[in-house]
């Protein structure tokens, strides 16, 4: 197989769970403009942009607003967000995630992070994780989000990688669909009845070692 030559994280669901803070802040967005939102429905946020989940959001509660209240909703729903992450902590960061870093660094492959989120460096900072990543392209940084290869595209760039010898770990559809148009390998973290076009899926990082991904096949 080829050589390993860079890996790219998504960083929620993957690095960090910050799924439980971004439904209750979407939540309360969708009580305070009069309708429910529901963990099922919370799930087709998972992996986009914030103006794309708002209106994702804005659909379910058949709800229509002008590109000026767009903004500022989506501007206070990240800031309840920011709040609430102020709780987390390095014991956050997801089972085997950074001993998983480590082997990594030792092997000199190296190491950056792919997310739409705005507020990656905020979140990496919190669960002291900063240091691991030589590149954070985030939604600061790209114009597409997944399913377009973007994010990732500019991740192997930023890292001097070839494209074939990037892995990308991703626990969303439209991220595995983005590593897949960068032309790279997609390992899925979660189910693989979900991530069905993921060249491997595990369920995380806890019992997932570096050989076991040179094992897989590329």
């Amino acid at each position: 197989m080829p050589t390993i030559q860079a890996c790219l994280f998504d960083l929620d669901g993957v690095i960090v769970d910050t799924a439980k803070y971004h439904y209750q802040a979407w939540r309360k967005l969708a009580n305070d403009l009069g309708f429910d939102l529901s963990l099922e429905q919370n799930e087709l946020l998972k992996g986009i942009s914030r103006m794309e989940s708002l209106d994702i959001i804005l659909s379910i509660g058949k709800v229509s607003l002008t590109e000026e209240q767009k903004i500022s909703y989506a501007t206070e729903k990240n800031t309840l967000y920011l709040e609430l992450c102020q709780q987390m902590t390095p014991d956050d960061t997801l089972p085997g995630v950074r001993p998983f870093l480590e082997e990594l660094k030792a092997s000199s492959i190296r190491i950056g992070l792919g997310s739409a989120s705005k507020n990656a460096r905020v979140i990496l900072e919190r669960i002291d994780m900063l240091s691991y990543f030589e590149t954070i392209v985030d939604g600061n940084r790209i114009t597409k989000g997944k399913p377009d290869p973007e994010v990732f595209l500019i991740g192997a760039n930023d890292l001097n990688a070839d494209h074939a010898q990037c892995v990308v770990f991703e626990d969303a559809v439209a991220g595995i669909q983005a590593a897949k148009a960068a032309g790279m390998f997609a390992v899925g973290i979660g189910e693989a009845s979900v991530l069905t076009e993921a060249d491997i899926v595990v369920e995380g990082f806890k019992n997932f070692s570096l050989q076991n991904l040179l094992n897989a096949e590329m």
